[in-house]
């Protein structure tokens, strides 16, 4: 049962530089991403959101994606975040998981925020991603999918046990909604009994748009474990416990109480 080193970066985005962008992360990266298991950059870490698609989106073999497998190989860390990605002439909103053996797998975010019009630019996702990493099931989501608890539902068999062990969500989410994104953190770890990571960029974007951050690791109690300070560039690192997560859902496991359910899209 062992520890998950994690690193999240809540950090500005330099408006529709990719870049500028990677050239950033990169040196923050290199200083700070050894010794991790996984290092977790905020939604859209190239460009900001929101923004045309259409300059931005890259194929999923790419210069990003290259870039994300050379940053794993150089750390040892899977690498994820998302970006402007353009496939079968349709835009998403891409989450790439990237291992330091060059492995990906893709999340497109499910939930494209009709109010800032993503709606009409980015192509909804269809399926929902569990990946595993040292024996971690994760679940890797985008922004506003945080607002979907059916969405977000961990799932649990008496056989094989719960669907997932962490739920990360990666965001650009504006600081006078932070209010939501603080509470439903903390209630999608509770109702889900599993950790909840959510890592959202800081700064004002060019519309005028300011994000506080208020990145944060919540553990399946609902107590905060980690967080950055609001408004500061920062790079955290967090161990999560495997051991105390398996004693605490056999100690209170509601998942025996749980409701099936089948999703339909």
């Amino acid at each position: 049962m062992q520890d998950l080193n994690i690193l999240y970066l809540q950090s500005d985005l330099a408006w529709e530089n990719p870049s500028a962008n990677r050239n950033h992360f990169k040196q923050v990266i290199h200083e700070h991403g050894k010794g991790h298991d996984l290092i977790v950059l905020p939604e859209t870490f190239t460009t900001g959101f929101p923004v045309d698609p259409a300059p931005f989106a890259e194929p999923v073999n790419g210069e990003t994606t290259s870039w994300m497998k050379q940053m794993a190989q150089d750390t040892g860390a899977v690498i994820t975040g998302s970006f402007l990605l353009r496939q079968n002439n349709r835009f998403y909103n891409a989450l790439l998981w990237v291992t330091p053996q060059g492995e990906v797998k893709t999340y497109y975010k499910r939930h494209v925020f009709s109010m800032g019009g993503e709606d009409k630019k980015i192509t909804q996702g269809t399926k929902q991603l569990i990946v595993e990493l040292n024996g971690w099931r994760i679940k890797p989501m985008i922004c506003y999918d945080l607002r979907f608890p059916v969405w977000s539902k961990n799932r649990f068999d008496k056989n094989r046990g719960f669907e997932y062990d962490l739920a990360v969500y990666v965001a650009n989410w504006p600081s006078q909604r932070s209010y939501p994104w603080e509470t439903l953190l903390l209630a999608r770890a509770i109702e889900n009994q599993a950790y909840v990571l959510g890592v959202n960029r800081i700064g004002y974007d060019a519309l005028q748009n300011f994000y506080s951050g208020n990145s944060k690791m919540v553990d399946p109690k609902g107590k905060i474990i980690s967080e950055a300070e609001a408004g500061k560039e920062v790079c955290k690192s967090i161990a999560i416990s495997m051991k105390s997560l398996t004693e605490f859902r056999a100690k209170f496991n509601v998942g025996n109480d749980w409701d099936n359910f089948s999703l339909e899209l």
